[in-house]
């Protein structure tokens, strides 16, 4: 079992940055390769990037990349998503989740998520 707690979500200016903390409690946080989800009003639960176990390999959605950095922290149980440059289309629910595969990018593929937080960016 692993439980995700989000946090870090908040109000930005378009250009602004905001860097997410996703906290795991369980031992088997290194054993899971982590990814990022968002989720806006009236649409789909859309992937956004992943790591893998080690923190090693990272894979991300055209939309982000370059923009968006996910890292990991296995010592202390945490993942990261430092978000640059964001754009007013970025604004959504964040959900960090935990899968036993490495690279997905399918919800059905993390068998654990997070309650989500909330990320608005304004023009």
């Amino acid at each position: 079992q692993v439980q995700l707690v989000e946090s870090g979500g908040g109000l930005v200016q378009a250009g602004g940055s905001l860097r997410l903390s996703c906290a795991a409690s369980g031992r088997t946080f290194s054993r899971h390769a982590m990814g990022w989800f968002r989720q806006a009003p009236g649409k789909e639960r859309d992937f956004v990037g992943a790591i893998s176990w080690t923190g090693d390999n990272t894979d991300y959605a055209a939309s982000v990349k370059g923009r968006f950095t996910i890292s990991r922290d296995n010592a202390k149980d945490t993942v990261f998503l430092q978000m640059n440059s964001l754009k007013p289309e970025d604004t959504a629910v964040y959900y960090c989740a935990a899968s036993v595969f490495y690279p997905r990018a399918n919800v059905g593929d993390y068998g654990f998520w997070g309650q989500g937080t909330q990320v608005t960016v304004s023009s």
